[in-house]
């Protein structure tokens, strides 16, 4: 029992030796995640609700369509951060898929394109689920997917942007606390961020990725869209800018 209790506190103390070169990298984010869901949830709904704001229809189907953009922007961003970062330099799948007739931009756009087919898959399962919600099966309905598509290159991009620049995979801690957490909490998935925080604030989260995917999928779905144009011509903008950056330094990476 004794030889246990000292592997055991040996694994222990491996551990906090790796830690103690590692704490700055998770200590911000674990302290920023529950200021936010704070001022999201405490001020951002609260005070929506406590000075009597009201929803057209119901709040269930307010929240439906920016829960499933925020679906679809889950599938694409881990599947370009963490995944594609693993196969990048730990597993060098990249380095021997080069060695083919396989380029770099092949592989960087190839990897884009599958995770826009996973953001498609997870919000279109989501869609799916919302059916039970009372979500009526029509032509909107169907609109929905392309439009998952283009949340999907979006974050896609972004995350493969990000990616090709962080030198370690701790960082990623910090891409999803400090930019993907906010972004949920404060583009109008919950409530119209324009009525509940000051001006500046909801004219920031406006030029954000995320609350242009959840006035997309919201516009489709309850047929009223004043602003499609404005949101397709901005993702797509968006992820096309950001696909090339990555591609770029993806090169700059796996050259040398």
């Amino acid at each position: 029992m004794t030889g246990h209790l000292a592997s055991i506190g040996r694994v222990w103390l491996r551990n906090a030796w790796v830690y103690r070169d590692r704490w700055f990298y998770g200590l911000l984010p674990n302290f920023f995640e529950p200021v936010f869901y704070l001022l999201g949830l405490g001020l951002g709904v609260g005070y929506y609700v406590s000075t009597g704001g009201a929803f057209d229809g119901s709040y269930l189907s307010f929240i439906i369509p920016g829960l499933i953009a925020v679906s679809a922007m889950n599938g694409a961003s881990f599947e370009t951060t963490y995944n594609v970062f693993v196969k990048l330099h730990f597993g060098r799948i990249y380095d021997a898929t080069i060695a083919t007739p396989v380029g770099i931009e092949d592989v960087t756009i190839g990897e884009a394109l599958w995770a826009v087919t996973r953001a498609v898959i997870y919000g279109g399962v989501f869609l799916l689920v919302t059916l039970a919600f009372g979500t009526t099966l029509d032509a909107r309905f169907f609109a929905v997917i392309p439009a998952l598509a283009l949340v999907g290159f979006a974050f896609a991009a972004l995350g493969l942007a990000f990616t090709s620049v962080v030198p370690t995979i701790d960082l990623f801690s910090y891409y999803f606390t400090l930019f993907l957490t906010p972004s949920f909490l404060f583009s109008d998935v919950f409530f119209p961020v324009a009525e509940s925080f000051p001006p500046a604030l909801a004219t920031f989260a406006s030029y954000t990725p995320l609350y242009r995917s959840v006035q997309l999928v919201r516009g489709i779905m309850q047929g009223d869209a004043p602003t499609l144009f404005l949101d397709i011509a901005y993702l797509t903008l968006f992820g096309s800018i950001l696909l090339a950056f990555a591609v770029w330094r993806m090169r700059a990476r796996m050259v040398r």
